[in-house]
């Protein structure tokens, strides 16, 4: 007889993808077949699954994530979006990166998330979460807002601008980078504070412990708005405060053979792309 097939590393498995999208159904009815062929159950509820497999682009790998976390179910990425730092295996390879992780050939990656809380005087406006980032931004009006920055109840500015990003490690090479952010490796347990369009030359990105509590307080707006990971948003007036700390909860992250955070980066952010041109041309 045959040697037994070895049982895979993750047997309850939910699949995620975009909606609507022709693409992305085609490549969901493939990784099913492919997981029962290897013995895997698929579940639709993704909160019992051992690991869930998101097929889209970062926008997705996100929604996931904010879902999944407080049932601490992994998540590995089937980058079928643009970018994807996120989304580490490509379409081409699903099947070869799905299939070496269920042979038990991965690693597991923590990833902090940020606890936000918005307060009306002593009363709770709203409380969620954000991988990424927290933002507290100027509304449709588009005028400048100004509002106050305390680190651990230490008072840091005042400043009037477009408004500010909160970004964790993982949030650092998204909306936080376009602004000129400093890019957080995932292990540097340390949150960007990234100014948006101040209204002033000396206000610059700096980067503080996560086990700092940040407060971030309108002063002055005619229309402000606080975001979390571009999925949630919440209207803010004159003296609301928002509130963002380390969460206890963690992302987890399933990661291929072979994964490397700067091999990403070289390659998202095309790093060494006009040295390798000229040495061809040359």
């Amino acid at each position: 007889m045959p040697p037994a097939a070895a049982k895979p590393s993750f047997q309850r498995i939910a699949l995620a993808g975009k909606p609507n999208s022709a693409e992305v159904e085609s490549a969901l009815g493939e990784m099913r077949r492919f997981l029962a062929a290897r013995g895997c159950t698929v579940v639709k509820d993704g909160t019992s699954a051992d690991l869930a497999i998101v097929i889209g682009g970062d926008g997705t790998m996100l929604s996931a994530a904010r879902d999944l976390v407080r049932h601490r179910v992994p998540l590995v990425g089937i980058n079928q979006g643009r970018v994807g730092f996120m989304t580490d295996i490509g379409h081409d390879d699903m099947q070869a990166g799905i299939g070496a992780i269920l042979d038990g050939r991965y690693t597991l990656e923590e990833r902090a998330l940020l606890d936000a809380e918005i307060f009306r005087g002593k009363r709770s406006l709203q409380k969620t979460i954000a991988l990424n980032e927290a933002v507290v931004g100027r509304g449709a009006q588009g005028r400048l807002i100004e509002f106050q920055l305390t680190i651990d109840g230490e008072f840091i500015y005042k400043l009037r601008g477009d408004g500010v990003i909160v970004a964790t490690p993982t949030g650092s090479t998204a909306y936080a980078l376009s602004a000129q952010g400093p890019i957080l490796h995932p292990a540097v347990p340390a949150l960007a504070l990234v100014p948006l369009a101040p209204h002033t030359l000396s206000a610059r990105p700096v980067s503080v412990s996560d086990g700092s509590v940040v407060e971030i307080k309108i002063l002055h707006a005619q229309d402000a708005r606080a975001h979390f990971d571009g999925v949630l948003k919440h209207d803010m007036a004159e003296g609301d405060r928002l509130e963002l700390r380390r969460s206890a909860d963690l992302v987890r992250f399933v990661h291929p053979p072979g994964y490397s955070y700067f091999a990403t980066l070289r390659q998202k952010l095309g790093w060494s792309e006009l040295l390798e041109k000229a040495r061809q041309t040359g």
